[in-house]
């Protein structure tokens, strides 16, 4: 055990994120990461995602061949993709899910890649290939997937990764058994996602596209009437609304910058409109939070902020000061998904979590 390593992969829009962690009696350590950079021209000359496939295993090749040295490679965990609604866990990469995520997912996204990927360097090391609490985890109740119109009901599209991860390090911290935890966790990236997390399940989220707050780039939930009036002005094609809600909304449809500390730049040089849309997008963080600390009944162990805006002092104080009197707030800045991948695969070799097998059947008490 003492060499054994895992191999977890995270792939991004234009970015390949790996990380090589050594597997010790007592959890994991890591070894080496890197975030491999891919061109953005280079990527748009791809027809499709799934046309990424070789050249990105080719890079991630290359990154273990320089780190790997005397390790044995025992497992690889790739981010899970957009599939269809599955509980959280671990689940065994198997050639169905590979064929699946690469052809039938239910949105095309770099992410897919990741069970192909961690798949392809698996069967060379003849090894196990897991993937861990994708977006898709779905596990909320039936009153909480009625919307009000019969024929949308909701459903979960959620940052499970990172909002779990977070939830059991918190367990940890608190000497609580993950399963008994009660956390409302604002993962704060590219996109939000606002989750209530009671029993080690997500039982509710504002999910990325329906009441979630805006972010950065995505306008989060609208107004529906004016929205439907939008979308038969005939002033924009369906391609155009879309990238005009998600990836050219929120702050970037406002600011016209995606990055959030230049954002609080022009904000300490006086800048009152961007002053004007960071507040708001506080604001609407907070009433998201608020929100799903009602789903727990405001009976909460502690209130977790995680994802990159995390690591703004503006961000955590300001969200810290409207929702500190509901519990206490818990700051993990960043968003460790490789170390949250890993230790998925770490659960499944250790025999303390059975990996789920491709495809699976939804949860009958959450269907």
């Amino acid at each position: 055990m003492a060499n054994d390593a895992i191999l977890a992969i995270n792939p991004g829009t234009t970015t390949t994120r790996c990380a090589l962690y050594g597997v010790t009696g007592d959890g994991l350590r890591l070894i080496a990461e890197q975030n491999l950079d891919h061109d953005e021209g280079q990527m748009a000359g791809f027809a499709g995602i799934p046309d990424q496939l070789d050249y990105r295993d080719s890079c991630v090749s290359a990154f273990l061949s320089d780190t790997l040295d005397a390790h044995r490679l025992v497992a690889t965990a790739g981010r899970g993709g957009m599939l269809t609604p599955v509980p959280s866990g671990v689940i065994a990469v198997n050639d169905a899910l590979v064929d699946f995520a690469l052809h039938r997912p239910v949105y095309h996204h770099a992410s897919n890649l990741g069970a192909p990927l961690a798949n392809r360097i698996a069967q060379r090391h003849g090894i196990p290939a897991y993937i861990v609490d994708p977006v898709s985890v779905d596990e909320l109740p039936p009153v909480a997937r009625v919307s009000g119109v019969e024929d949308l009901p909701r459903f979960s599209f959620v940052h499970a990764l990172n909002i779990r991860a977070c939830a059991r390090r918190l367990a940890d911290d608190l000497g609580k058994p993950f399963e008994a935890l009660r956390v409302v966790v604002a993962h704060l990236g590219a996109g939000f996602s606002i989750a209530a997390l009671i029993d080690g399940r997500i039982v509710d989220s504002s999910n990325r596209m329906e009441v979630s707050p805006f972010s950065p780039e995505r306008a989060g939930g609208l107004p529906p009437l004016p929205l439907i009036e939008l979308c038969f002005s005939g002033k924009y094609s369906k391609t155009e609304l879309l990238a005009k809600l998600y990836g050219r909304g929120g702050v970037y449809g406002y600011l016209g910058t995606k990055d959030m500390r230049k954002v609080e730049t022009m904000i300490a040089e006086g800048d009152t409109r961007a002053e004007l849309i960071h507040d708001a997008m506080l604001y609407q963080t907070a009433k998201a939070i608020g929100a799903m600390a009602a789903v727990a009944d405001f009976n909460l162990d502690g209130i977790i902020l995680t994802g990159g805006l995390a690591n703004s002092s503006r961000v955590v104080d300001g969200l810290t000061r409207k929702v500190a009197r509901i519990a206490p707030v818990h700051v993990h800045a960043g968003s460790n998904e490789c170390l949250a991948l890993a230790e998925g695969a770490f659960r499944a070799l250790s025999g303390t979590e059975t990996p789920m097998q491709w495809p699976i059947e939804p949860r009958a008490d959450v269907a």
